[in-house]
């Protein structure tokens, strides 16, 4: 039986498309590719319709397959989207120059809001939130893309292995070994349970409501208090980062004499992770959008934070420019 043209085509297919870009995220580690990919499939499977047959797969299935397909021939040749944590060691100068490395594509944080899009149903969406903490996204960046397609397919959408080797075109033997390849590449990533915690948990909201007291106020030393011993700063397209409660201290302090103490932050959450949006106040009295910050909050403190200066992430995350 084939799919009705026009209405009936877009209606069978739009239901997707949300969830699409988050899988395309997952595996390009952009937010506006993952849209492109994804308009790319809703292309090709238009122009593929009258050959759809839904004996031989559901149109979920037959869109994920076109998909996953169009992703590994846009990785081809394509260098990963890092962080600058991995691409060296950490610096311990917090005066270096802050000269922003746009020859890198760098990873990019994919906003809460549109996951929720992506699966209405909540017990699904709690299942499936792990799977898309920066942490992870950036460690399946390390994989090769048909590693990283099958983990995907296999352990978050919970494709049976026949079902995989089906969308790749390759056997279930193949399926498995890339699985287990795929597993033990991840095996030394640096990701734990204790990253998972919602932004909207009790524990981590009053941290992050502290942490965004003392930002607002630029109080360095309430700032580092909120810290694990070996928290992470990091700020892509700058390639530094910093390891540690001292240099980050150091390198806040460098920051706000800057570009001075008046501060407001807007909450937000992307990758299942808190976040805030920080503006700074300009000369006019309007407050302008400085950097969206991707905290990791564990039990212990906050472990890690990300700090995105790319009008793209701005972009996706529908920040203002400015604020009054």
């Amino acid at each position: 039986m084939q799919i009705a043209i026009d209405e009936d085509f877009a209606a069978q297919t739009a239901q997707y498309r949300h969830e699409l870009v988050v899988h395309c995220y997952r595996m390009l580690g952009s937010v506006h590719e993952a849209e492109d990919l994804v308009q790319e499939t809703m292309l090709r499977a238009w122009r593929a319709k009258d050959r759809y047959d839904e004996n031989l797969a559901s149109v979920r299935t037959w869109l994920y397959k076109i998909a996953t397909n169009a992703c590994l021939t846009a990785l081809e040749g394509k260098a990963r989207r890092p962080l600058p944590s991995g691409l060296g060691g950490p610096s311990d100068d917090p005066h270096m120059p802050l000269v922003p490395s746009f020859e890198v594509p760098w990873l990019q944080p994919f906003p809460d809001a549109r996951f929720a899009e992506a699966y209405a149903d909540p017990a699904t969406r709690l299942v499936r939130r792990g799977s898309l903490r920066l942490a992870l996204i950036a460690a399946m960046q390390l994989l090769p893309p048909k590693q990283r397609a099958v983990l995907v397919l296999r352990d978050v959408l919970e494709f049976s292995a026949a079902e995989v080797a089906g969308l790749l075109d390759t056997s279930t033997a193949s399926v498995n070994s890339a699985l287990q390849r795929a597993r033990a590449g991840l095996s030394g990533a640096t990701v734990t349970e204790d990253e998972v915690a919602e932004p909207d948990d009790a524990a981590v909201r009053d941290t992050v409501d502290r942490y965004i007291r003392a930002f607002e106020a630029a109080d360095v030393d309430a700032l580092v208090s909120l810290l694990t011993d070996d928290a992470v700063l990091e700020m892509p397209p700058v390639p530094l980062w910093y390891l540690g409660k001292a240099d980050y201290e150091r390198f806040m302090a460098r920051i706000f004499a800057i570009r001075g103490n008046d501060w407001k932050q807007v909450r937000t959450s992307a990758n299942a992770q808190p976040a805030v949006a920080a503006y700074c106040r300009s000369d006019d009295g309007t407050y302008r959008l400085h950097t969206l910050q991707v905290l990791t909050v564990t039990p212990a403190g906050i472990a890690g934070n990300v700090v995105f200066q790319d009008p793209q992430v701005f972009a996706a995350f529908e920040l203002p420019a400015t604020i009054e």
